[in-house]
C-alpha cells in the first residue's frame, strides 16, 4: 500500500448544564488529539470538534457528519483515516412490530442529533480501495447494570434512548410519544438527521451495501453489556478507555473490543508511529 495522508475527526462531548453531563470527554480529545501527532498526523489535518464553551465547530450531529463526509470525500488510496468519539453512547431499540429497526448503536452528540451505525456504514461503504478507517469510541451503547457498583466519582458513559427521547421532545417542545419516533425525530433534525431515520431509509428505497470484509476497523470501550466510565480522579478528568489506551492499566472492570476484518487484526495501529 503506497504511502497515503493521515486524516483525523476527533469528537468530545460533555453534555454541560444538563442532566446527563460528563467531565473527561474534551480532555480525552486533547489527549487523543496529541497523540495522534506522534503518528504522522499533520495538524492541519486533524478536526476537533467539542462542546466547550467557545468551541469553534459545536459538536452537533449535522456538524460530526459534516466532517467525517468532508473526510471520506478527500479520501485516496493508502490514506489513514481515524475518528474518535468521547461521550455518551446509546443503543436505538426496536419501536413497533414489522418496523425495519433494529438494536442499532449509536453516539450521542451534543445536540442528541444521534450518529448511528447505519452512517458509519454508510462512510465505511465510500471507502476508495486502499483506504482505511479506524474508529476509536470511547462510550457505552448498553444500558447500564443498576445492580453492578460503579467506582466513586465515575459516571457510565451511556443513555437509554427513552431518556434521549424524552429530552429531545422536551427541547421541541413537543408531548412525549413513543410512537413514530423515526417520524418525529426526522421532523425535528431534518435533513440532518441520521440515515437511520430518514424516510427513504426507513421505507426501503434506501439500500446499502451489505457488510462486507473492508477496511473498517473499530475498537470499542467496552463489551455490550459493560459500561465505560468518565472519572475524576483529584483535579484530572478522564475516560477509562482513553486513559488506559495512552498510559496504562488503570484497574477498571471494561474490555475493549476490537472489531475488524481477519486480515486487519495484525494492522499497525494508524500505519505506525511517523
Amino acid at each position: 500500500m503506497s504511502k497515503g495522508t493521515k486524516r483525523a475527526v476527533l469528537v468530545g462531548c460533555n453534555y454541560p448544564k444538563t442532566q446527563f453531563n460528563l467531565h473527561g470527554c474534551i480532555n480525552d480529545v486533547k489527549a487523543i488529539r496529541g497523540v495522534i501527532l506522534n503518528f504522522g498526523f499533520k495538524e492541519s489535518d486533524v478536526n476537533v470538534l467539542t462542546d466547550a464553551p467557545g468551541s469553534p465547530v459545536l459538536a452537533m450531529g449535522a456538524n460530526i457528519k459534516d466532517a467525517l463526509n468532508r473526510m471520506v470525500n478527500k479520501a485516496k488510496a493508502g490514506d489513514i483515516l481515524f475518528f474518535y468519539f468521547s461521550g455518551h453512547g446509546t443503543r436505538i431499540p426496536i419501536f413497533q412490530p414489522g418496523q425495519p429497526f433494529k438494536q442499532d448503536k449509536a453516539i450521542v452528540a451534543c445536540d442528541l442529533n444521534l450518529v448511528t451505525d447505519v452512517d458509519f456504514r454508510h462512510l465505511v461503504n465510500r471507502l476508495p480501495e486502499g483506504a482505511s478507517f479506524t474508529i476509536l469510541s470511547d462510550s457505552c451503547h448498553s444500558g447500564v447494570n443498576p445492580n453492578k457498583p460503579k467506582p466513586s466519582k465515575a459516571k457510565a458513559k451511556s443513555l437509554t434512548f427513552d431518556i434521549i427521547h424524552s429530552a429531545i421532545d422536551t427541547a421541541a417542545g413537543i408531548l412525549h410519544d413513543a410512537a413514530n419516533v423515526g417520524q418525529k425525530i426526522f421532523g425535528i433534525f431534518g435533513k440532518d438527521v441520521s440515515l437511520k431515520f430518514h424516510p427513504h431509509y426507513v421505507n426501503g428505497l434506501m439500500v446499502l451495501d451489505p457488510p462486507e470484509e473492508d477496511e473498517g476497523i473499530l475498537l470499542s470501550g467496552c463489551e455490550a453489556n459493560e459500561t465505560s466510565y468518565d472519572l475524576v480522579l483529584g483535579n484530572r478528568a478522564f475516560g477509562a478507555f482513553t486513559d488506559a489506551v495512552i498510559l496504562k492499566n488503570n484497574g477498571f472492570e471494561q474490555n475493549p473490543c476490537l472489531y475488524c476484518s481477519d486480515e486487519n487484526t495484525n494492522t499497525l495501529f494508524l500505519g505506525g508511529f511517523a
